[in-house]
């Protein structure tokens, strides 16, 4: 399987990733970071859902900023869309709280997948302060290699060229119009830990800003992942447990046919 991955241009793709790669290695420096990430899930019985969504921003030393919550009845609910709002609004409410937002996912999924108003807020927050990063441990993207014919992502040639720290040469985007560029880089901030990848809006990002960044990062970041984004994803998961709960509290488990649904 790893050889079908590789490809036939696997050598080339490597040399031109490790042309990208820029070898640094951070050194901690003193910053407030808040991680902020969202969840939902939901029950369907005779026809009708329970959902239930939530977001989160939390300090990297565990104080809570913003606890979000919406839940509802109904049918066919984006609940991606409601819990992606809640975010940008937890965002909002954190940006002026700390020197650093993370944000847990892709910036380019926010613009391809929401509502233009929606975007609006997510520009006019990240501008604010210009102290907002999306943060991803995984990435499907495919857009620094594909003239040479790649065949995974961009993030699995980085991993392959080395295990030491550093990050990868700006890549920048324009595809979604002039107030939506999106900067990105692969980073690693420990050796042998994962590469992850951080997204900027604008392209103002130069190297100096990510060498300091990954300074900021490092200072509490856990196996080479920001501590405050795996605070936030724990703090925010909704349990099948507590959505029964939800279903008790609302007198929902008496209904007929209920109970089978939700054992």
């Amino acid at each position: 399987m790893l050889s079908i991955l590789k490809g036939p241009k696997f050598e080339e793709i490597i040399q031109k990733a490790r042309e990208n790669w820029v070898e640094f290695t951070p050194v901690k420096e003193e910053v407030v970071t808040a991680g902020i990430d969202s969840s939902f899930n939901n029950t369907k019985f005779q026809g009708i859902e329970l959902w239930a969504t939530t977001a989160v921003s939390i300090k990297a030393d565990g104080e809570i900023l913003v606890d979000l919550h919406d839940s509802g009845l109904g049918s066919d609910t984006d609940l991606s869309r409601i819990a992606s709002k809640m975010e940008i609004e937890a965002c909002e409410k954190t940006v002026d709280m700390v020197d650093l937002v993370l944000m847990d996912g892709s910036l380019h999924s926010q613009f391809m997948t929401r509502q233009s108003t929606l975007d609006a807020l997510v520009v006019k927050t990240m501008k604010k302060r210009n102290n907002v990063i999306f943060i991803a441990k995984t990435s499907n993207t495919k857009k620094q290699f594909e003239k040479l014919g790649s065949l995974a992502g961009d993030i699995f040639y980085y991993n392959h060229v080395t295990n030491e720290p550093g990050f990868s040469k700006i890549f920048v985007e324009k595809k979604y119009g002039g107030d939506k560029v999106i900067s990105s880089t692969f980073v690693r901030l420990s050796n042998s830990t994962p590469i992850i990848k951080l997204e900027f809006l604008g392209e103002q990002i130069d190297e100096k800003e990510i060498k300091s960044v990954m300074n900021r990062l490092y200072k509490t970041s856990i196996g080479g992942y920001p501590y405050a984004l795996k605070l936030a994803h724990n703090n925010c998961k909704i349990s099948d447990k507590e959505l029964g709960k939800m279903v008790s509290l609302l007198g929902l488990s008496n209904e007929i046919g209920s109970r089978e649904v939700l054992g």
